[in-house]
């Protein structure tokens, strides 16, 4: 349903989103589960004791949200709500779709078609003149040309595609320019393009930043495409979040010679489209009615729900987890119980900070 925010429901929000262990899944079955994010705010101190914590989780005040607003004011930026009507549509169907995005820049253009190209930070001269064609042309077919404005072959997509369309995502701050020599760039596509971060304005990007940015950049594509990337790369990392949302993804091959290339050849091996040229990528979109490449797992479904568990039920669920992710569907079975049930539980120990989530609906016991 499509909405337009107060100021007030607004700050709502930004203070539900900046609590402590408040992920996007949590603060969406919050707001299921209570109607309202002012109503679970309210709510979090005894979600936080039914899930075995004394104390409540950590609230910003709300001077810290309202001056995080006037500062992305001040930069020329605002704060979009998922369920607003700028807000991605492609986004909004994530699963763990972030509550509020900060962007700067024309955000009409969230509302177009995107194709993300994301690959090798030190990425070969061939592979950067390969993503610079790739991006030219599918800005002259009217696609938005996403990527996360890294060294190499995000930084060759951006630069192809100022002529025509091109979106940012940051894991930092918008206001924070990463890496340094892309100033100009993140610059410029802030005023002619869009930049978009779900991250508080003035934060330094870290290392656990970066998963969570790549899920906005497959999030916002209807394809992912890599060109030229490591076994180890984050590129991968993009590519299995956007087969997880049921998302197009397409590699480019490369020399088995090449340690720049193995990322992108296990991808066409384990069923990623081969991509020799844009009309691979044109032509699968405009197919109707074909499955995604490189489809997962369907998407884990919201289940609101008020049912309680038992103190012995809920030691038991916990008995059944570890330090490595389980999907909640088979949590479900194994402790049988029903989604709501299941998902009502795992509400009160993510607010508790007993457990955490990964991407593609895992859930894991939360670090020591």
């Amino acid at each position: 349903m499509v909405q337009r925010f107060s100021e007030d429901e607004r700050l709502d929000w930004l203070q539900l989103s900046r609590t402590e262990g408040i992920g996007p899944i949590t603060f969406h079955r919050l707001l299921a589960r209570f109607g309202g994010a002012a109503a679970a705010l309210a709510a979090l101190p005894e979600l936080s004791a039914r899930g075995g914590r004394k104390a409540a989780p950590k609230t910003p005040r709300r001077a810290t949200v309202t001056e995080e607003l006037e500062r992305a004011s001040q930069f020329g930026a605002q704060y979009i709500a998922f369920g607003e009507a700028e807000y991605p549509p492609f986004l909004a169907q994530i699963p763990d779709a972030p509550p509020l995005v900060c962007v700067a820049g024309k955000s009409e253009l969230l509302s177009l078609d995107a194709v993300a190209i994301v690959g090798s930070r030190n990425a070969s001269a061939l592979g950067r003149k390969f993503a610079r064609m790739l991006a030219e042309q599918l800005g002259k077919a009217g696609y938005l040309v996403v990527s996360g404005l890294a060294r190499g072959i995000d930084t060759a997509a951006h630069e192809a595609s100022l002529p025509s369309q091109t979106a940012a995502i940051v894991a930092g701050g918008i206001d924070h320019f990463y890496p340094p020599e892309n100033e100009t760039l993140q610059k410029q596509i802030a005023k002619d393009h869009v930049l978009i971060s779900e991250m508080p304005m003035g934060t330094i990007p870290k290392a656990e930043h970066f998963p969570r940015r790549n899920r906005i950049i497959s999030g916002l594509s209807r394809a992912v495409i890599v060109v030229e990337a490591a076994l180890r790369s984050g590129s991968l990392i993009t590519a299995r979040m956007a087969a997880e949302q049921g998302r197009d993804v397409f590699a480019v091959p490369g020399s088995p010679l090449d340690p720049r290339c193995e990322g992108a050849n296990r991808l066409i091996r384990d069923g990623a489209g081969l991509l020799m040229s844009v009309d691979d990528v044109l032509e699968a979109l405009r197919e109707p009615g074909r499955a995604p490449r490189m489809m997962l797992r369907e998407p884990e479904q919201n289940h609101p729900s008020t049912d309680e568990l038992s103190d012995a039920e809920r030691d038991h669920l916990l008995g059944l987890l570890s330090h490595a992710p389980i999907h909640v569907d088979d949590l479900a079975r194994e402790a049988r119980l029903t989604p709501s049930e299941l998902a009502a539980c795992l509400l009160e120990l993510e607010v508790a900070g007993r457990i955490s989530r990964s991407a593609g609906g895992g859930v894991q016991l939360a670090p020591a």
